[in-house]
């Protein structure tokens, strides 16, 4: 953007907001999703992406190729397929340890997030008689919670006494490490693992993933991330935070449909840690005697030894679409976009000025990703329900925050604008 045009334009104005669009080197990407629209054909403002992300146009090809390649071919898609089948989950590798910042031998795509959580969980969740807890942020999804309290039962141990939350201050909404410290402090020599959501999906906060491995790794724990809220929407940077394991799905930012496919991360310190506790499968045996039924286990190195059944290429065609369009935009980009869009709408939300509302996200651009939290002092359900009526498709959470998303692939400026907008009228009727 013309740096003399913006000082002459009104910044909580809709000629900014279109100003700002015209300058966005991403924009065209909006053109690559399928937009939700009114049954007039108005296109709604999509603020859910950190739900259900948006499908990608080209995502109907490529499950046509392998619709196509399953009527002609058969069995014999899995060696001669466009992309056969067999080896089908190494096309998505490269760009997804790309997007979360780890080594291809570090990740893979496989199962659903909780499913994986919990083979994770198998292999470094190791409790003893004294060192059994297991430590997660307040408010984490409650998949993760009801997860870790029934890997305490199976070992043993009640959640009563073994799940231990890591608390925000009293009367805030976003937990310190100074708090995470204290616990440590307090109760590190029973603690056994820390599994921290890396941006929490009420609060919109994002954790600092290093510095809480090398708290936890301090105090002999092992350390792992739930990614859901955080793949295709922050950088993790995983194989430099040191964290032993991480997981997450690919339908919220990552744009791969209803229930698709999760993926998982380990470390390459336990890549050929062939002692480690796990739920085997044959998908995780060596590729060279898989077929070979006869052959005992003989376990992959790095996160492919923890993969069980060959895979469901319809999902993994949806991800490979994804993945490809975020290759093509580059990620950088899209982060800078992110705060952009994020910051736009924190300055617009402030500009209302009005003592209701109040955003319970960081402040920090670097303590958040693009969904913002806002709570609405004595609001109820109702005032989604009236956004939703006015073209906003929004998240609600008991008991008064709505959580809005501006993604930087199909978002845009006018977007925020526009939803501002819409709010303040509601509010103000």
């Amino acid at each position: 953007m013309n740096s003399t045009n913006t000082k002459e334009l009104n910044k909580n104005s809709l000629q900014y907001a279109s100003h700002c669009d015209s300058e966005d080197e991403l924009a065209l990407f909006r053109q690559k999703f399928h937009m939700p629209v009114d049954e007039a054909g108005n296109e709604l403002i999509y603020f859910c992406g950190n739900s259900l992300g948006l499908q990608p146009k080209i995502t109907s090809d490529y499950l046509k190729q392998e619709l196509d390649d399953w009527a002609t071919l058969g069995v014999e898609g899995h060696t001669d397929a466009r992309h056969p089948w067999m080896p089908y989950h190494e096309f998505l590798t490269e760009s997804m340890a790309e997007l979360v910042g780890a080594k291809p031998s570090e990740v893979v795509i496989m199962n659903g997030l909780t499913a994986n959580l919990h083979l994770m969980m198998v292999s470094f969740y190791r409790p003893t008689s004294k060192k059994y807890k297991i430590v997660i942020e307040r408010d984490a999804f409650p998949s993760d919670k009801y997860a870790v309290e029934s890997q305490l039962r199976f070992h043993g141990h009640d959640p009563e006494d073994g799940l231990i939350l890591w608390n925000p201050p009293e009367g805030e909404e976003i937990c310190t490490m100074e708090g995470l410290e204290k616990i440590m402090e307090e109760e590190g020599d029973e603690i056994a693992l820390i599994m921290i959501g890396t941006t929490n999906y009420y609060s919109g906060q994002h954790f600092p993933l290093k510095k809480i491995t090398e708290l936890g790794h301090q105090y002999d724990c092992l350390v792992g991330f739930d990614l859901a809220h955080g793949a295709g929407n922050i950088q993790p940077e995983l194989h430099d935070s040191g964290a032993d394991f991480a997981v997450w799905c690919t339908y919220k930012y990552l744009n791969s449909g209803p229930g698709s496919l999760g993926g998982c991360f380990v470390h390459e310190r336990h890549a050929h840690d062939r002692n480690l506790n796990r739920f085997a499968g044959w998908w995780g045996h060596n590729k060279k005697t898989r077929f070979n039924m006869r052959h005992e286990f003989d376990v992959l190195p790095g996160a492919e030894g923890w993969q069980l059944s060959n895979p469901p290429i319809l999902s993994m065609a949806a991800i490979r679409a994804s993945l490809d369009i975020f290759k093509e935009a580059g990620f950088d980009r899209l982060r800078k976009k992110s705060l952009k869009l994020t910051g736009y709408l924190e300055f617009l939300l402030d500009e209302l000025n009005d003592e209701r509302i109040s955003i319970i996200t960081p402040r920090n651009p670097d303590e958040r990703g693009c969904q913002l939290s806002i709570q609405v002092k004595n609001a109820d359900k109702q005032l989604h329900d009236r956004l939703t009526e006015a073209g906003v498709i929004s998240d609600w959470r008991e008991p008064d925050v709505i959580r809005v998303a501006p993604v930087p692939l199909y978002n845009n400026f006018t977007d925020v604008f526009n939803f501002v907008q819409r709010l303040k009228n509601i509010l103000n009727p």
